[in-house]
């Protein structure tokens, strides 16, 4: 809007609210507009947050075909981030390793055993 325009608008809203209730219309227009605003920020922030997370789901279906191996650089950084991400929401004693530093060898125990045994524990 150009500045002529700005003030017909004034103008009118001068003579059709008065002196009086004219400031507390305008506080009112400004609340509503920065309400408006700020709606749009958190939806457009919301938006690229699951565009990021759909394009990291994306990337780790990619890279579990490829059976994790050859990797390109873009899925082993989607990798990384997820695993970073991951680790930050568990508790301190159970975060998750790295490709590589995991153990190559597998339990001697069956996961069915080990649940026996922690179920004797805990007298249920």
């Amino acid at each position: 809007m150009g500045f002529w325009e700005l003030l017909v608008i004034a103008v009118v809203a001068l003579l059709v609210l008065g002196p009086e209730r004219l400031p507390g219309a305008i506080r009112s227009t400004m609340k509503t507009v920065r309400s408006i605003k700020q709606f749009g920020h958190q939806m457009q922030a919301e938006l690229n947050d699951n565009l990021r997370v759909h394009e990291l789901h994306q990337k780790l279906k990619d890279a579990e075909a490829k059976g994790m191996l050859d990797l390109t650089s873009d899925e082993q950084a989607a990798l990384d981030e997820l695993t970073a991400a991951a680790n930050s929401v568990r508790p301190a004693n159970t975060q998750l390793l790295p490709e590589a530093a995991k153990p190559t060898a597998t339990p001697t125990q069956p996961l069915s055993e080990t649940a026996v045994k922690n179920e004797n524990k805990t007298g249920s």
